[in-house]
């Protein structure tokens, strides 16, 4: 397959040299899935479940006792224009806080981000690739996946690894999205939601959240969140249940302003794309839901 400006085109005369790393299935199928190639070819580059060999009448090691670091809260929010995903920034490995500034929000393409929870390693390694399954997508076909090829993708990642999900290692992705297509920028906002099974699920309330604050970021998403709100307002109140997480819940990490480590914030709308909201911005909101909870500490 011979490629001009990302844009398939047929082959003429050519065949494939080994030599510069390309693979004959690859040059004359045009395989559209990154991981499926490199599977096909190249299958010790992908990640695979940790496997560990347990002790005789015992039982293999848990992540806690293995000291994995684990990522927790993450929100995702629809507005008037499109749709937010925000993270807490602490990794925990049982009682002890392993990070204090994980990156937990990844922009994957123009118009989507995935947020992880779950065993860090295996969620950033599994982020990374999809984010190359997208770029490699859009290469071949010369246009972006669909949305909803986006959600069923990252599903099938999901579900490849249950195995590790077994052992304890589960992964569990928040997707955001716009949807080009969509006429209505009310509607074209999208949540999608996963267990650790592959299952996918597409939140319709218009806000979500996974992770060991979730229950408590909900809570707060219940009472603050409008989906008829501008970026400004839905990104305080993103903000703001992360806060409530974090009040309540050990594993989520609160905005430091002494280290200046505040969420990560991801906004994604038709006129901009996916854009992570600058540590200035956040600074200030910040400094705003410190101030209103001084005056009213319950929120």
């Amino acid at each position: 397959m011979e490629f001009r400006e990302g844009i398939p085109g047929p082959a003429v005369g050519r065949t494939s040299r080994p030599e510069l790393g390309h693979h004959a299935a690859f040059a004359a199928l045009g395989e559209t899935s990154f991981a499926n190639y490199v599977a096909a070819t190249q299958p010790h580059l992908l990640p695979s479940p940790p496997q560990f060999d347990a002790p005789r009448g015992g039982r293999a090691p848990s992540p806690e006792q293995l000291g994995v670091p684990h990522g927790t809260t993450i929100v995702a929010l629809q507005f008037a224009e499109g749709v937010v995903i925000a993270g807490d920034r602490r990794a925990t490995a049982g009682n002890v806080i392993a990070q204090r500034d994980i990156e937990k929000i990844f922009i994957t393409d123009a118009y989507s981000a995935v947020g992880i929870a779950g065993s860090a390693g295996i969620a950033i390694e599994m982020v990374r690739l999809y984010t190359v399954e997208l770029e490699h997508y859009e290469k071949i076909e010369g246009v972006p996946m669909s949305l909803d090829g986006k959600a069923n993708r990252l599903a099938g990642m999901v579900r490849g690894n249950l195995g590790a999900a077994m052992q304890g290692f589960v992964v569990v992705p928040l997707f955001a999205g716009y949807d080009t297509e969509e006429p209505d920028p009310a509607k074209a906002g999208r949540i999608v939601t996963y267990d650790p099974t592959g299952g996918r699920y597409d939140e319709w309330l218009g806000y979500h959240a996974v992770g060991s604050g979730s229950v408590f970021a909900k809570s707060s998403l219940k009472k603050l969140h409008r989906t008829s709100a501008d970026l400004q307002t839905t990104v305080r109140t993103a903000v703001e249940a992360l806060y409530d997480a974090a009040d309540d819940d050990t594993a989520t990490g609160g905005p430091d302003t002494v280290r200046k480590i505040y969420p990560v914030v991801v906004s994604i709308t038709g006129a901009d794309g996916a854009v992570r909201r600058s540590d200035e911005e956040l600074a200030a909101v910040v400094d705003s839901v410190i101030a209103g909870r001084a005056e009213n500490p319950g929120g």
